[in-house]
């Protein structure tokens, strides 16, 4: 299982896991959640305590990653096989992204 922590305006809002099956996961940081006046990471994912799961990584996630010639790019460079969508995600959203969320990576866990 492959891991991160998922920042908000450098805030940890939740943690977003890529199991061995293949799935995804999102949860909200409960600290987060208690916390008046925290915002949803995106208005597809409202706060709310229950895990977002999903077979395939959530749509607003893969927004944060390149496409075309860039991601193949990226990809040769971070020697990262360009279908892993995680992998990038890891790799390349923990500080240059387009908008307030960044991702910090947590080691595996096997």
């Amino acid at each position: 299982m492959r891991q991160c922590e998922v920042m908000l305006h450098g805030v940890k809002a939740g943690i977003l896991r890529e199991n061995n099956d293949g799935s995804y996961e999102f949860t909200y940081d409960t600290c987060y959640l208690d916390s008046p006046g925290n915002e949803p990471i995106s208005l597809t994912m409202p706060l709310q305590p229950q895990p977002y799961i999903s077979g395939y990584l959530f749509p607003f996630f893969a927004n944060l990653l390149s496409e075309g010639d860039n991601r193949k790019l990226q990809a040769a460079i971070l020697r990262i096989d360009p279908d892993d969508d995680f992998g990038i995600l890891l790799a390349t959203a923990r500080f240059d992204t387009i908008g307030a969320v960044t991702v910090r990576p947590i080691k595996e866990i096997r």
